[in-house]
Parts: structure tokens; C-alpha cells; sequence
């Protein structure tokens, strides 16, 4: 997409030797979005629009020379993409999109893939991304898992206030029973939540636990004007796992884990 042209640097009216730069893009939404005023992404560049038809991209200008990948940099992408969910279908592109100038992203981004983008949009207007997560608490947890099987109570039992290189067979034999007996509740719990999620959207992801302590990962795409309806449903479940489950929901968000689009090569 860049030519040894492209990338030498330019001289402006005074002589001065002005930087190349390349331009970021963040995700695609529908023309007549507009950034606010003071919007800026990564390395604190303006947020500008690019157009193409009925679609458009959000970018800003970056060093193409400087590297990405800082907590910073990740955090100012999602925070664009997550900005524009609350009031606009928008369309994710994967970090680390850039391309050699505004050309490029009409040319060779917005239109190589204006149907499938204007068609993706439409069918995401209105909605947005949530993550519902869960966490046991964890002695409510293993207190439950030691009530319900008997030989983990037997082990719990043969170990404490034991020395830990006494017990350390034990030990491990009761972390497998608690490892499996988490695994069951989990799917279990998920499947629970699900059902409870299911009059709001069938449009959901259940996503890899991170910890072991994770009870519930879903995202889930639902529309914003029920964000309401959403809030309760956690709230319930919430109430209903009281001190055993704590509940939490994220969001509105753009659409991560339903339409990234691919990074375009640059």
C-alpha cells in the first residue's frame, strides 16, 4: 500500500521538513457519525472521519514509524470504539490498523468492502455489545463444593493444620476434586444465566474463563433501549446467588466479539 514515495518525508512552503505520517483506523460506522470536538485516540492525535457513501471510517494520524502495542495505546482504541457504541452501530477493526493515507482507507478499505459493511451496520443499529461476568466468591464455593462430596471433606479434613510437605498428595487430590466440581458449576451457571439472558437477545458468546474463580463470561448484543431490561436481569440473578456469585455487567461496548473486521494490510 506504501511506495518508496509515500514514505519520504515532505517539505511544506518555509522549507521545513515535514514528518510522514500514516493514518489509524478504529472502526467503520455510518456517515453521519461525527466525532466530538475534543475526541482523540491514540498518542492523543484528533479523531477525524473519513468518508466513502453511506459509510465512514474513524482514524487519526500516527508516526507510522512508531511502534504500537502499550496498555495506553489499547486503551485509547477501546475507548473510541466504546465511546461511539452508545450512540452509533460501529463496526470494530482489529488494533493495529493502519494505512498510508486517507486514499487508502476509501480505496482500499471502505470500498473493496462497502456492501458488507453497510449491510453489517444496519443490522447493528440500535444494539450494542454487554459483558455479563460472574466471580465466585471463593470460601462460599469451596465450603459448597467440601459440603457435596465427600471424600474432598475427608481430604479437607486429613490436611488441616497439617504441615503442606506432609500433605502434599492430599493436597493435590482435593485441588482436581475442587478443579472438576468448579468446571460442572460453571457450565452449569452459565447455562442458568443464559436462560435468564434469553428473552433480552439470542445473540450471545460464551466466552473462556480467565481465572478460576470465573463462574460467568458472556457478551451478549442487545439493543441499548434495553439496557434497562439487561441491568434487571443481572440484578436478579445477582440477588439469587446473593453471597455465592458476584455479578457484574459491562458495557454498552462496540461489538468485539460478534464483527471485528479484519486488520487491513498497510
Amino acid at each position: 500500500m506504501t511506495s518508496p514515495e509515500d514514505t519520504e518525508t515532505d517539505t511544506d512552503d518555509d522549507g521545513a521538513t515535514a514528518e510522514a505520517s500514516g493514518i489509524y483506523v478504529y472502526g467503520i460506522v455510518p456517515a453521519d457519525v461525527q466525532p466530538e470536538d475534543d475526541a482523540t485516540g491514540i498518542h492523543d492525535a484528533p479523531i477525524e472521519i473519513v468518508t466513502h457513501g453511506d459509510i465512514a471510517a474513524l482514524v487519526s494520524e500516527i508516526d507510522p514509524d512508531q511502534r504500537l502495542g502499550t496498555p495506553a495505546d489499547l486503551q485509547a482504541h477501546a475507548h473510541i470504539l466504546d465511546g461511539t457504541s452508545h450512540v452509533a452501530p460501529v463496526l470494530p477493526l482489529r488494533f493495529g490498523a493502519v494505512l498510508s493515507d486517507r486514499d487508502a482507507v476509501i480505496n482500499e478499505l471502505l470500498a473493496d468492502h462497502d456492501d458488507a459493511f453497510t449491510s453489517a451496520l444496519n443490522e447493528l443499529e440500535g444494539c450494542a455489545q454487554y459483558l455479563v461476568k460472574g466471580r465466585y466468591v471463593e470460601e462460599t464455593i469451596i465450603r459448597e463444593i467440601v459440603d457435596e462430596n465427600p471424600k474432598a471433606s475427608t481430604l479437607l479434613e486429613s490436611i488441616r493444620d497439617q504441615p503442606e510437605e506432609l500433605t502434599r498428595d492430599a493436597r493435590t487430590a482435593l485441588g482436581e476434586i475442587i478443579g472438576h466440581a468448579l468446571e460442572a458449576k460453571r457450565e452449569t451457571d452459565t447455562g442458568t444465566t443464559l436462560d435468564a439472558l434469553s428473552p433480552l437477545t439470542d445473540i450471545v458468546t460464551v466466552r473462556e474463563p480467565t481465572h478460576d474463580e470465573d463462574a460467568v463470561q458472556i457478551a451478549v448484543l442487545v439493543e441499548v433501549d434495553r439496557q434497562d431490561e439487561l441491568e434487571q436481569t443481572v440484578g436478579d440473578l445477582a440477588a439469587r446467588w446473593d453471597d455465592r456469585i458476584t455479578m457484574r455487567l459491562v458495557g454498552p461496548m462496540a461489538p468485539y466479539d460478534f464483527v471485528v473486521t479484519p486488520k487491513p494490510e498497510g
